[in-house]
């Protein structure tokens, strides 16, 4: 059984536990079956790593777009926004203009998951160039940030298939992105890891990235702790020796007069 088949079972058992908590209220006559149910417990799994990108790898896609064209200019300014906001490749393609804030305090507001808004700061080199894509002229009248060579929203295909072109450009540079998959979601990933490793609270990754609990923000812990144990395992250990404690004479003394 896969991870995300696990997880979809999990998903099941909480709704219908929850179901019959509800039940045991409302029902006490079928109690016994209800504590059967409700004794079924969640299935063991071992939780896949979150992956992410290097700080080389993000360089050198940011870097792959030709920005003497209009979809180079384009995909650098996506790729930038993608990266510093975690957004979710949805939240991404739907931003319009009229998202952005640019004064004092500059934010992108997204309507995330259950229909939540929340606002992602942008920081100075990101609004830089935003700013610079905003003076392009839009295409069709369309008020999409990221629209297609037509002017209407990038569908989710248009989107990878910008990612795995950019990609291929930058294995040239950086041979380590010729095997990786590069997804919106996985640029998400790596805006988290950053945060988590400059030292930034969970609770405030959890707010950034629209989470409904701090508890999701655990797979980024463990892929950090992950990290550092290849790390103290690569290092070379100092030498050393295993000896046996010898008391002195005073020690000796002092134990024989108890």
């Amino acid at each position: 059984m896969t991870w995300s088949s696990v997880r979809s079972r999990n998903l099941r058992l909480t709704a219908l536990h929850s179901f019959f908590r509800y039940a045991a209220f409302e029902a006490p006559a079928h109690s016994a079956q209800i504590q059967r149910v409700l004794a079924i417990p969640s299935k063991r799994f071992t939780r896949t790593l979150v992956q992410f990108l290097t700080r080389a790898e993000v360089e050198a896609l940011l870097a792959a777009p030709d920005q003497r064209t209009w979809s180079g200019r384009r995909d650098h300014t996506f790729l930038l926004v993608a990266v510093q906001t975690g957004l979710r490749v949805s939240e991404m393609t739907g931003l319009t203009r009229e998202d952005l804030v640019l004064g004092t305090g500059a934010h992108v507001r997204v309507i995330g998951k259950g229909r939540k808004e929340r606002c992602t700061p942008l920081a100075r080199s990101t609004l830089a160039v935003v700013k610079a894509w905003l003076r392009e002229p839009p295409r069709s009248g369309s008020p999409v940030l990221f629209p297609s060579a037509t002017g209407a929203r990038l569908s989710v295909h248009g989107v990878q298939y910008l990612l795995n072109k950019h990609r291929l450009t930058a294995a040239t540079v950086c041979p380590s992105l010729t095997h990786k998959r590069v997804t919106v979601h996985r640029l998400r990933h790596t805006m988290a890891m950053d945060l988590l490793q400059a030292g930034v609270d969970r609770a405030v990754i959890a707010l950034w990235l629209g989470h409904e609990s701090v508890e999701t923000t655990q797979i980024y812990l463990e892929a950090t702790l992950a990290m550092k144990e290849q790390a103290l395992a690569k290092a070379t250990p100092p030498i050393g020796r295993a000896a046996r404690y010898q008391p002195g004479d005073q020690l000796l003394g002092f134990l024989n007069n108890l």
